[in-house]
């Protein structure tokens, strides 16, 4: 991984946007902070596109859709979008490939395979954001418990026998029934809703993550960037980013959100 100030100004102007992920890269432990929430202001006032890209659940990102400056907000590791209504209305509305009927009957078996989890390891519970969730279903391993290593492995094993996928941030551990992952669902949306090229998209946004749910957008985009701690969670990686802040989390992101800007701005000098 690269420090930042390697970063080119040619490769700063030639981003149409920036995706990034919310734990532990914009968010300090779930927290916002002034310098965060100003850097997505500087990224916007130099004309990029903002997507946030999160395992977070849909009705957590309906309501930063609202009320960040943002142009689409990806929720559940790829498989909703959220977008403002085109007909110029503040009404925010769900892009989902799937019948809701469908969704229902797929994540009642989630939840069955959640509470047999949960029980079999009680180091481990149920994530406190799962009534707001429409396509899987979270468990707590890093938000308000701390659960081992090992124990997070054997949980995904078990998952994998009863047919369902799991992905890993760095306070939850996801179970669900969809193909797409946070690049994919990316992508998806670029292409339906901003006329991108499924290609070309892959060099005209950066990707700015942390964590094991990061691994498909770093492997896909081909500027990606991870704040200071993502260099535990990179060893792990089959790609890792290829810049990496001096800081982390929050305090990353508005240090990545200023070189990026300055080398966009000095365009105009």
């Amino acid at each position: 991984m690269l420090p930042l100030g390697r970063l080119s100004a040619a490769e700063a102007r030639g981003l149409r946007g920036v995706i990034f992920d919310l734990d532990d890269t914009l968010l300090d432990h779930g927290a916002l902070s002034a310098a965060a929430y100003a850097a997505l202001f500087r990224l916007r006032g130099s004309g990029l596109r903002l997507i946030a890209c999160t395992g977070r659940p849909a009705g957590w990102g309906e309501v930063i859709q609202r009320q960040w400056p943002l142009d689409a907000t990806v929720v559940e590791n790829g498989a909703i979008a959220l977008v403002a209504d085109e007909g110029g209305s503040r009404r925010i509305v769900a892009l989902d490939p799937l019948d809701p009927a469908v969704r229902r009957e797929r994540r009642r078996a989630l939840l069955d395979l959640a509470a047999e989890l949960v029980t079999r390891f009680p180091e481990a519970e149920l994530a406190d954001d799962n009534d707001a969730r429409r396509t899987d279903v979270t468990i707590d391993i890093g938000e308000h418990r701390r659960v081992p290593r090992e124990a997070i492995v054997a949980m995904q094993r078990l998952a994998a026998e009863r047919g369902a996928r799991t992905l890993v941030s760095s306070v939850h551990l996801h179970l669900t029934s969809e193909p797409d992952d946070k690049a994919s669902g990316t992508i998806r949306l670029l292409v339906r809703r901003f006329g991108e090229d499924a290609t070309a998209a892959r060099a005209r946004y950066a990707y700015i993550g942390d964590s094991g749910n990061d691994a498909a957008p770093f492997a896909a985009f081909t500027l990606t960037f991870g704040v200071a701690n993502v260099r535990g969670p990179a060893r792990r990686l089959s790609v890792p980013p290829r810049f990496i802040t001096d800081e982390p989390m929050g305090q990353g992101f508005a240090a990545f959100a200023a070189r990026l800007t300055e080398l966009r701005d000095a365009k105009a000098t």
